[in-house]
């Protein structure tokens, strides 16, 4: 019997690490050929070899997505070796935290470079491959998942720019799933609350410090029960769609 992606592609962005990665093993479990696009090659490549491994078909693209000619460089690299997309998981992001007063400018432009930018240069490049794969593919429908955050849904003291970069994420998501509804281009958004991943590792240790006491305490998500979020939501039938998603862990108020 065939997986429910066989014949199809996925691209993941920020596939080098944590949920990401997970997706695009996950995907590729289900029968996806699939793309890899982050700016670490060597992990990617020796992602690409599990993946292999396992049974399963991979690309590593190295890119910067928040450059507008790499994300179209990575989307098409993708469909030449592949001749097609049916799937989009816009996950790449940053969580780079702290009080607005006297905030370093700099951590703001890079979280919205890769939250928003990344998202919408990739979103922009893929979504020709993927009204095609809606009308002619295998499954006739195609998807994009676009990883927000607990962070969209709610504000809070100290996020204030990741609030905004992922308030974003969830409004342009809804819009572009409206847009797109009558060609079966299923757009939805998930959002984690705390996962173990990389994203706190990236703050400063004050922010740590206020942080890792609640992930120490807490059982928390992993980077799979997020893909397994993913897998459902491009596995249901064409006739389904899922435009919002929320995963917590059932800990965290």
């Amino acid at each position: 019997m065939a997986s429910k992606l066989t014949g199809t592609v996925a691209l993941v962005t920020g596939a080098s690490s944590g949920i990401g990665a997970a997706t695009a093993r996950l995907l590729a479990q289900h029968g996806a050929q699939v793309a890899l696009v982050a700016r670490r090659k060597d992990r990617l490549d020796g992602l690409v070899a599990e993946i292999e491994q396992d049974g399963g078909t991979a690309l590593a693209v190295e890119a910067d997505i928040t450059d507008p000619g790499q994300a179209r460089a990575a989307v098409q690299q993708s469909v030449d070796r592949f001749g097609r997309l049916d799937t989009l998981v816009n996950n790449a992001g940053l969580m780079l935290l702290g009080p607005v007063v006297g905030a370093d400018l700099g951590e703001w432009e890079r979280m919205i470079a890769i939250n928003v930018q990344g998202l919408l240069h990739t979103t922009h490049a893929a979504l020709p491959h993927l009204l095609q794969a809606a009308q002619e593919g295998p499954r006739r429908v195609a998807d994009i998942v676009n990883i927000s955050s607990i962070a969209g849904r709610q504000a809070s003291s100290g996020y204030g720019v990741y609030n905004l970069t992922k308030f974003g994420v969830n409004g342009f998501t809804e819009s572009l799933r409206q847009e797109l509804t009558q060609s079966h281009v299923r757009v939805g958004v998930l959002e984690p609350g705390a996962v173990e991943s990389e994203l706190v590792s990236h703050n400063n240790a004050e922010v740590r410090s206020t942080i890792e006491p609640f992930l120490e305490r807490t059982e928390i998500l992993t980077a799979h029960d997020i893909a397994d979020g993913v897998a459902y939501m491009v596995t249901r039938p064409r006739h389904t769609a899922v435009g919002e998603l929320w995963i917590m862990p059932t800990e965290q108020a």
